[in-house]
């Protein structure tokens, strides 16, 4: 199995487009198999959407009317709302399982890879890539 792990800044952004380096590992990995998609982090998590369109930002308000940023968690430590951050991973999951023939990501039409991150705390993410030869 081929896996390889990268840094992810994410800033000031919720949605950060993960497309282009999923594309390019099953590229450089090549043949047919599965690509798995971690984000290693209780406050983050991966999706499928389409980019582009406004769908980021639709995702990110969305995320704020279910987990507001506000100090109502017990879940206190951080900066006021850091407690929704650590319920994200129960509405976005942490992994994705993508199909890859001839060493391409097979997304529908308007399908990217996103990061989700709504934690104002961390700005660095990690992300581990893997393929699985078919």
């Amino acid at each position: 199995m081929r896996t390889e792990v990268w840094r992810v800044r994410t800033e000031d952004r919720v949605v950060t487009d993960l497309t282009d380096r999923v594309r390019a590992f099953a590229r450089e990995a090549g043949g047919d198999g599965l690509v798995h998609v971690f984000a290693p982090h209780a406050t983050a998590g991966l999706a499928l959407i389409e980019t582009g369109s406004g769908t980021e930002v639709d995702l990110a308000d969305l995320l704020e009317r279910l987990l507001p940023r506000e100090d109502i968690y017990v879940h206190r430590h951080g900066s006021p709302g850091h407690g929704g951050d650590h319920l994200l991973p129960a509405i976005v999951g942490p992994s994705l399982v993508l199909p890859v023939v001839g060493g391409r990501v097979e997304l529908g039409t308007w399908q990217s890879v996103v990061l989700v991150d709504p934690n104002r705390d961390n700005p660095e993410r990690t992300v581990r890539l893997s393929f699985l030869a078919g």
